[in-house]
Order: C-alpha cells, then structure tokens, then sequence
C-alpha cells in the first residue's frame, strides 16, 4: 500500500469517527432533552385568590396587552404562531375555555404555577412560557391578568407547537439552552408592591418584563431559544456597548418602544412592539429612570 493510500485511509477513519462521535452526541443529547422536558418540578405555590372586579379586570387587560401576552397567545388569547423557521416552529396556546384551549381545568394554584413558575399542572415545565419575566410579579397583577385571561370569550384554538431543530434540541438536553422553569429562582416570595410612579423603584418592577431576552443583569447577549438569525439582546447597564446610550432622555426612549425605531430611523429586530407600545408612559417613564441609574456592570 503506498503512503498516499495510507494517508487517505486514516483521513478516512478519522472522518468517520468524528461523524459517528458526532452521531451518538446527538442521540444522547437528544435522550436527555426528551427526559428533561418530562421531569417534575416541585414548586412551592400558593393558590391565587380569583377576582372578577372591573378595576381587576382592567389592570389585567393592560398588562396583557403590554407585557408579551399577545406575542404568544394574540390579542383574542386563542393562540398564535410567533416563530416560523422552517426547522423552527413555536406557537403559544389558547389560553381561553373554548375548544382547544389549555386552561379550562385550571384550579386557583395552577395559575400560579403556569405565570410564575413556568410549569404546567402537572409540574412539566412549560417549554415556551417566558415565565421569567412575570415571577417578580406582584400578587395584585398576577390576580389581574388572571381575572382578564379568565373574563376572554370562549374561542376556538389549540395547544403549545414547539418544534426545534435537532441541534438545538440536543443543547437544550445538555443544559447549554434552558427553559424558564430551570433559569427562575422558585424559592424568592413574591413581590411586594412599589407605588405606581415616575420612579426608579417602580421602573426596575416594570424592567423585571426585560429579564427573559436581556438577562438577569440587562447585560445582553445571545436570546436563550431563539432563532439563530435573532441578533443578541442589546445591554442595557452603562459601559461599552450599552444601547442606553442612544436615548439621551425618555422621549427618546417613549419614541422607540411606540415606533420600533431607534432615534436614526434604523430598525429594533426581535422586541415585541405589539405589546411594548401599548405600555403606558409612567411605565416607560420610570423604566429610563431605572436603567439610567444602573451601576456600570452587569
């Protein structure tokens, strides 16, 4: 045999062995996500005491309309496909008691479990509820939203749809991608109320809508579970890169979350501007104070 026919040989046998590594990485990344979808998580929730008052309702309707629910769920609550990649299918459920929908057995506790702890009644985490961003809610809007959600006509719908690339998938199982339910802290109570006000301790309640995309410190970086096109969540605390520096005040600020756009006309990709428009601008007002006065880290 001469040396060339050895050379390709052994390139041969090395390719092939790192594609049969590669194969079993993959299958056993892929086991491992399938087992942590179906693992229990034990949360220590508290049954939420239902309300039908107008003023309950209302508050509910406003934070369902500002904080994502209607990027997942539309504005009727039926459901809707929010990411349609091809290899990547993410729809959110209908979430009102007509045909299809997931919430007409739910008792008092599962509330609790679903928006604040992001797993379903039977304690299965809840793949594609940004749950993150509701945990510090306080228990006057969880019991908000939940009067709005529960006062939605009956209408007709479906499930969750969540359908990832095999890849992403077999991360998802080594623990690189994790779902709302491994990333929140279950132990923290719940949120004392702030007043409602052009604040700084009102705008980091409101901020804590933010944590999902950019991060328990606002630092950014790459969206967990989002499309590999999505660019990474900008940072938000001062320092380099921060995006804090293109709004020199809060008008500036009011107009990007109303219009999508940054002050020199360029497009924000990703951010939910369905819902974050409809924010009200004590909310946003408070929310610059906030984020301007952020340490320099994060």
């Amino acid at each position: 045999m001469t040396k060339k026919k050895t050379w390709v040989r052994a390139l041969l046998l090395v390719l092939g062995s790192v594609v049969l590594l590669a194969v079993i990485a993959l299958g056993l990344g892929l086991m491992l996500a399938e087992r942590k979808m179906q693992r229990t998580v034990n949360v220590p929730a508290q049954p939420l005491a239902l309300r039908e008052d107008a003023a309950s309702v209302e508050r509910g309707r406003y934070l369902f309309a500002s904080r994502g629910c209607v990027d997942c769920h539309g504005a009727t609550g039926t459901g809707r496909t929010f990411v349609d990649d091809g290899s990547l299918v993410i729809a959110g459920p209908n979430i009102t008691t007509g045909p299809g929908g997931v919430v007409a057995a739910y008792q008092p506790v599962d509330w609790v479990r679903a928006i604040r702890h992001g797993v379903n009644p039977q304690g299965r985490p809840l793949m594609i509820m940004p749950s993150e961003d509701y945990n510090r809610f306080t228990d006057d809007d969880l019991a908000s939203l939940v009067a709005y959600v529960r006062s939605l006509p009956p209408g007709n719908g479906q499930g969750a749809t969540v359908k990832l690339p095999l890849p992403v998938k077999a991360l998802y199982g080594y623990g690189a991608i994790r779902d709302a339910a491994a990333r929140i802290d279950h132990s923290l109570p719940p949120q004392q109320p702030v007043p409602e006000g052009v604040t700084p301790e009102h705008g980091k309640y409101v901020a804590n809508m933010c944590i999902g995309c950019h991060g328990e410190n606002l630092a950014g970086g790459k969206i967990p579970g989002g499309p590999p096109d999505w660019p990474p969540a900008s940072r938000l605390p001062p320092g380099e890169g921060s995006a804090m520096v293109r709004y020199p005040d809060a008008e500036a600020l009011i107009a990007m979350f109303r219009s999508g756009k940054r002050p020199d006309g360029t497009a924000v990709q990703v951010m939910p501007f369905e819902s974050l428009r409809e924010m009200s601008e004590t909310d946003l007002r408070a929310l610059y104070l906030y984020l301007k006065g952020l340490p320099g880290k994060g």
